[in-house]
């Protein structure tokens, strides 16, 4: 007889005792949750950090300093920075968020230059709704990342208030860079009047190389120019830069991994629970199964099968959910102005998945293998 031809058996074995497999499927799905939830944070992270072979964007900050409230550069620069060797194009920036620690629910505003920006990013930015020409004719008009047009329900033609700054809504983008997601881009000249009322300061340069290559010595250029200016700079890649001023973030991420490994231990040993005591009240069963002419093996394939039932069933409830309230709400972490992404996905569900499958094999492999190797006599004197 085939495995196969038994499932409809096992799923009868999995809802004989109700309330046990409820309980557990419900650990089970509370665990998934947590583990979902920090994988999804640690991928963002790594999007949001880890370097590729193509970047060529460095980020030109106020030495010494962290909150965007605090580093302010003189606007010239720009074209001391657009003559050194190697600079493609270089875009001053005033950045202002509306809260400076990490949260989830923070609004970036970037102030830049509306026409050399959509020049400089034209490549990488896509309009889903609204209009670019309706963001270049308003002086308050903002272009808003998708995350943050889902999670506080913007749309164009709408206006919405954060960080003391009102903005019309003439657009949503879509790009893949994660520092897009949660910003709100405007007028360079209106986030500046916004803020301290002071034209010609910014918070930063987002400056782009001739090729990857160069990133390091004409950051050291740039570095060297103003070294001896009243505001001297800093330079990094832009990935770097993200992780310096996300360091808080990340050591949390790395210590949620640790919690991340717990609940998939909770996992495995509620699946294991759940087999032995369902293997020990069926004692006498799988002697009459034997009986029958069911081989050992089969008997063993049986049990690991409603482990992995078990495991799939809660594991699709608890990641099915943590996926679905991270898509749904589009949260993000920000620190003084980057966004580190929690990126939820059907990659990730179906990683818990094959996660979920795996541990429910595991934990049937020791209750089956006993429940083979019994003989038909031990199993009725045991009963």
């Amino acid at each position: 007889m085939k495995l196969l031809h038994c499932i409809p058996y096992v799923f009868r074995q999995v809802a004989r005792h109700r309330v046990r497999t409820a309980l557990t499927i419900a650990g089970i799905a509370i665990a998934m949750f947590l583990f979902t939830a920090v994988q999804a944070m640690d991928r963002g992270v790594t999007a949001a950090t880890r370097a590729s072979a193509g970047d060529t964007t460095l980020v030109v900050y106020r030495e010494d300093r962290y909150c965007p409230a605090t580093s302010e550069l003189p606007q010239d620069y720009l074209s001391r920075i657009e003559r050194i060797d190697g600079v493609v194009s270089a875009i001053p920036m005033k950045i202002v968020v509306s809260n400076c620690r990490t949260s989830l629910d923070v609004v970036t505003y970037r102030g830049v230059p509306k026409e050399r920006f959509l020049a400089d990013r034209a490549d990488t930015l896509t309009i889903v709704s609204g209009s670019a020409e309706d963001w270049l004719r308003r002086t308050d008009a903002a272009l808003v990342g998708e995350t943050l047009a889902n999670r506080r329900g913007l749309r164009p033609g709408v206006t919405f208030d954060a960080a003391g700054i009102t903005a019309y809504v003439a657009g949503v983008i879509r790009t893949d860079d994660p520092q897009d997601w949660n910003v709100a881009y405007t007028s360079l000249e209106f986030v500046q009047l916004a803020g301290r009322n002071r034209l010609g300061v910014v918070t930063q340069f987002n400056v782009k190389v001739a090729d990857p290559s160069m990133l390091d010595r004409v950051a050291k250029d740039i570095d060297e120019t103003f070294r001896h200016a009243q505001e001297p700079t800093t330079t990094f890649t832009e990935k770097a830069f993200i992780g310096r001023i996300a360091d808080d973030i990340i050591e949390i991420v790395g210590f949620a991994r640790w919690l991340g490994l717990a609940c998939l231990l909770a996992v495995l040993a509620l699946v294991g629970n759940s087999i032995v005591l369902g293997v020990q009240s069926r004692v006498s069963e799988h002697a009459v199964l034997q009986t029958l002419g069911f081989p050992g093996r089969l008997i063993a394939a049986l049990i690991v099968a409603e482990g992995v039932i078990l495991a799939l069933v809660g594991g699709l409830v608890g990641a099915g959910a943590a996926v679905a309230v991270a898509g749904f709400k589009s949260f993000a972490l920000s620190v003084e102005g980057a966004t580190v992404p929690i990126v939820a996905d059907a990659t990730l569900l179906i990683t818990g998945m094959i996660v979920c499958g795996a541990i429910g094999v595991v934990a049937g492999l020791i209750p089956a293998w006993q429940a083979s190797r019994r003989e038909i006599a031990e199993c009725f004197r045991a009963a």
